[in-house]
């Protein structure tokens, strides 16, 4: 008799960022327990723009959290982070947050279900959710919800709201191109860095007014 055995690979990625090192979790079988280059790049961008982009005190939204790495970096550098993520992203992220900032840093970071384009208002008011920065990186690929991604980033950068969104994401299929075009018109945004051996770039976005 055969018995079918299914098992996920884990894996170990290691980064030094913001003066420490950081050790990332990783899971083979979703895209969310992957790092992307997308999110190595933005926290690049964050810790050599410091003066710039300054987190310490700020409030931060990651949306599209994954292994977490991001929203690490922002922990680190002083920010007060909420990371989202689909639910079943979360248990994995929470590990690699709690792994990573126990200890070193001002703010406990904080984990929360977030499905892109579902109950915004309900589970983020826009009365009592107010963020300085909103990041998000490599949250689009080849996927149906790049409608509900941009009505999510439209949520929490909105007229009024004074909250910069900043947006890493390396160039894979066409649709990132389309969505970059709806991304420049629905948003004031910038190009503030691109790398292209790494085909990822970098742009700095704020509601239209």
């Amino acid at each position: 008799m055969w018995f079918l055995v299914v098992y996920y690979a884990l894996g170990q990625e290691s980064f030094f960022f913001a003066g420490h090192d950081i050790s990332i979790r990783e899971s083979l079988d979703n895209y969310g327990a992957l790092v992307w280059p997308g999110a190595v790049a933005l926290c690049q961008f964050l810790e050599n723009n410091q003066q710039q982009m300054n987190l310490m005190d700020k409030a931060v939204l990651e949306i599209g959290a994954g292994t977490g790495l991001l929203s690490i970096v922002a922990t680190l550098l002083g920010a007060w982070v909420t990371a989202t993520d689909l639910p079943d992203i979360l248990s994995n992220l929470t590990f690699n947050l709690l792994r990573n900032t126990k200890g070193r840093c001002r703010y406990k970071p904080q984990v929360v279900s977030l499905t892109w384009g579902q109950h915004l208002e309900r589970d983020f008011p826009c009365t009592s959710c107010h963020y300085d920065y909103v990041l998000a990186a490599d949250v689009v690929y080849h996927h149906d919800y790049l409608e509900d991604l941009l009505a999510t980033m439209r949520h929490f950068c909105r007229p009024g709201s004074r909250t910069t969104l900043l947006w890493a994401n390396k160039v894979r299929f066409q649709s990132d191109l389309r969505f970059t075009e709806t991304f420049k018109s629905s948003f004031k945004s910038t190009l503030v860095c691109e790398l292209p051996q790494e085909e990822v770039r970098i742009y700095k976005a704020t509601a239209r007014e």
